[in-house]
């Protein structure tokens, strides 16, 4: 049968919706959308940081590069997957979780899923705010960081039609800007020699592979919220392959530089870390250059944070609508919400030492674990157990089918964590398993697998999904 409804080509101008179900007669878009946000969202500095980490960490540069390409393979696989239930359900990406544990049970995954997008604002803004002192120099790093916070709360406030639309300049402006670095960089470096296939070490490749695909399971608690206006009959497959392939490219073409720059920095990527913005800035050529490369890094960070912004404020509202059960939130509770974000995310990066930064950034990274349960759960469920079919209207209400509490998914998510920890390899913390890996984190692996070997067996005992999809009142299926 087909919907009551007709589907939009455009969507209205300001979004209306929150984390209440899309109708199909505010549809609109195509795949290609998710590659563009998604390519443009990876092309950025924190990217390039990360990519870079690979080489400093020990990595030989050519092994890095390879190990970095099969973790974003990995981690983009993982991420596209969650994006792919976007259409079908009409949802935000945590609010279908409470399918998996429970109306109030899914609360306990989003606020530290709400930590990890507070950790990200923060640190992301403080590259960002110095981009921006460097475009209009004002001799107070605050006032980059006000302006930079202001511009995210101007995106992420109009919402998913102007989301996407920052996602389309990112892209141009990224491809732009890097290439012309990838040119500066062969032109003056032998790149020849750096890429020289000796020195392989299993540790660090591996790490390689954990670096890149942390980076992209990162984004699985809030890719759907991104693909949820789509034509509900959009192919599963091709959003997933425009997820995938944006996120992958941008991803990969950003680590590949850090690799790269890092490699030609003495001591080994010290002069990168050191002053990042002024490392693109001298290889631009400086100049008037190097302030359009400070805007291009300024758009893709303003892109992500976009991205941290607007589902910190959906994974808020998910959290506080289970007890109260409010379906809609006016426009001007999205802003106040996001003001509210995005003012304690740029209190932290004014009032921290650096020192906090770094450490704040280290926790933030080792929360990563408690992510990958969340996302193996929620995968095998809607894929296997569920096969695509969701009660709708049961995810508000505590009494319907899922539930308040899920206790057995709950208790694999959280044997899902604590499997992890003797795997890891943190800053903050190294378990015993990972000196007889050489040094080699992963637990992002072992949480995985073990959480969906763990989960099968107990949801074909415990759930108890419909036999076809469940749509509030008024919708046809």
């Amino acid at each position: 049968m087909s919907r009551i409804e007709t589907v939009n080509t455009t969507g209205p101008a300001v979004e209306r919706r929150s984390i209440d179900f899309v109708p199909a007669s505010e549809r609109h878009g195509k795949p290609f959308g998710q590659f563009t946000l998604w390519f443009g969202a990876n092309m950025q500095i924190t990217a390039i940081v990360t990519g870079s980490l690979s080489v400093i960490f020990g990595a030989n540069a050519f092994w890095g590069i390879i190990g970095l390409l099969i973790g974003n393979v990995l981690g983009g696989a993982v991420m596209a997957l969650h994006a792919a239930q976007g259409p079908k359900l009409g949802l935000p990406q945590m609010i279908s979780s409470r399918a998996q544990f429970g109306v109030y049970g899914a609360v306990l995954p989003l606020v530290l899923v709400i930590v990890m997008y507070l950790g990200f604002a923060a640190t992301g803004a403080v590259l960002a705010g110095q981009a921006v002192d460097q475009i209009i120099p004002t001799g107070n790093p605050i006032v980059g960081l006000v302006v930079f916070g202001a511009l995210t709360v101007l995106v992420a406030t109009l919402g998913y039609k102007y989301i996407h639309a920052l996602g389309r300049i990112s892209t141009t402006v990224g491809i732009i800007g890097f290439t012309y670095l990838g040119i500066r960089l062969f032109m003056a470096n032998d790149i020849g020699a750096i890429l020289s296939p000796e020195g392989f070490a299993i540790p660090t490749f591996l790490l390689s592979i954990s670096l890149s695909a942390g980076w992209q399971l990162t984004y699985g608690p809030y890719v759907a919220d991104y693909s949820r206006y789509l034509p509900a009959d959009t192919p599963a497959h091709r959003t997933f392959l425009g997820c995938f392939s944006g996120s992958v490219l941008g991803a990969q073409w950003s680590m590949i530089l850090g690799a790269l720059f890092a490699s030609i920095a003495m001591p080994p990527g010290q002069d990168f870390l050191d002053q990042q913005i002024g490392f693109v800035g001298n290889l631009a050529g400086g100049g008037a250059i190097a302030v359009l490369m400070y805007v291009v890094i300024v758009v893709g960070k303003l892109t992500v944070n976009t991205l941290n912004a607007y589902g910190g404020y959906m994974t808020i509202l998910t959290s506080v609508s289970a007890f109260t059960r409010q379906l809609r939130f006016a426009p001007w509770v999205r802003f106040a919400y996001v003001i509210g974000f995005i003012t304690i995310s740029i209190l932290i990066a004014i009032l921290a030492t650096e020192e906090f930064i770094s450490n704040f950034k280290n926790f933030v990274l080792m929360l990563l674990m408690v992510f990958i349960p969340w996302s193996s759960i929620n995968l095998v469920d809607y894929y296997l157990i569920s096969k695509e079919k969701v009660d709708i209207p049961a995810l508000y209400d505590p009494k319907g089918r899922y539930g308040k509490w899920n206790v057995p998914a709950l208790i694999t998510y959280v044997v899902g964590v604590l499997v992890q920890i003797p795997f890891l390899a943190q800053t903050m913390y190294t378990g015993p398993m990972t000196a007889l890996l050489g040094g080699a984190d992963i637990s992002w692996i072992v949480g995985l697998v073990v959480t969906a070997a763990v989960y099968y067996p107990v949801a074909r005992k415990f759930q108890h999904p419909p036999k076809e999809m469940v749509f509030p009142p008024g919708v046809a299926d």
